[in-house]
């Protein structure tokens, strides 16, 4: 992955595509999971437990990219 300021690091981001497949998958369950928290939040929005969950269900749907972002990091040229 080659970022802008010439920081090219491909064997990070080949290492990270199995975490990365992984984080895929618990970001489908975090689009789930943040449709359903949505719905909930609509028939009752003072529950704060819901409101979690829909956090919650954010930060799982950005875990690809966090997790790419720190193997490519992590791993010089």
């Amino acid at each position: 992955m080659c970022c802008g300021d010439g920081n090219c690091r491909p064997l990070g981001f080949l290492l990270g595509l199995p975490f990365a497949f992984l984080c895929l998958i618990l970001s489908v369950i975090g689009v789930v999971a943040w449709i359903v928290g949505l719905l909930l939040t609509c028939i009752c929005p003072c529950c704060l437990c819901v409101t979690l969950i829909v956090e919650l269900a954010i930060e799982l749907i950005k875990a690809p990219i966090h997790v790419m972002e720190w193997f490519t990091s992590k791993i010089p040229c």
